[in-house]
């Protein structure tokens, strides 16, 4: 078996997905809050394993010809993005003694859900990342090298994110304190308006 492709595929997938963004940030807080870390990984994982899939075998070219779709998508990114922004900006702004992690901890398991699919699909540069980029190499090889480099490329997602979020889990008691968590959702507030601001300036 020729694990070239599947190589190829790991490292191309990792350097898709290391660069930190909404989705990552999102990894992270839900794995501070310890508000189902796991799940909130494995569905970020599911998607990429569902788009990286269909990407390459063929659902790539169909997406760019269907602009007003990945147009509705940017408009639905750009309105989540900045309402989660707003209220990552308001918690770091709030006075330490309101930061209360156990409150996270509660947030229900549909909104959890809701939540992850919303950062993870309303977002169009994961369709570029991983139907258009990821997809467009992969349909290059010729089977079983095309299900191989899947496998490869789907690897990096499901490490990474698991990874993300046991790692945030296990550095929690640091990452919560009320200095340091105000510095996280500060951060995060401006990766979420500055990926909000290039998908309108892409939108004009």
């Amino acid at each position: 078996m020729n694990v070239l492709p599947a190589v190829e595929g790991f490292f191309l997938g990792a350097s898709m997905i290391i660069a930190i963004g909404a989705q990552n940030a999102w990894v992270i807080q839900k794995g501070i809050a310890r508000n189902y870390p796991l799940l909130v990984a494995a569905i970020c994982a599911l998607c990429d394993i569902t788009l990286i899939t269909l990407g390459v075998y063929g659902a790539g070219a169909l997406l760019a010809e269907t602009q007003w779709l990945m147009n509705s998508v940017t408009i639905g990114g750009i309105l989540f993005l900045g309402w989660y922004g707003l209220n990552s900006l308001r918690s770091a702004l709030a006075p330490a003694g309101s930061l209360d992690i156990e409150s996270e901890k509660a947030v229900s398991l549909s909104r959890v859900v809701s939540g992850t699919l919303a950062v993870t699909l309303l977002n169009p540069h994961v369709y570029l990342d991983t139907v258009m980029i990821l997809g467009g190499i992969g349909n290059q090889y010729q089977e079983p090298d095309k299900m191989i480099f899947v496998l490869g490329t789907v690897s990096a997602s499901i490490v990474w994110f698991f990874t993300l979020a046991l790692g945030a889990v296990k550095l929690a008691p640091v990452l919560s304190r009320p200095k340091v968590r105000k510095g996280i959702d500060l951060l995060i507030a401006t990766i979420m308006w500055v990926i909000a601001a290039s998908l309108i300036m892409r939108m004009i």
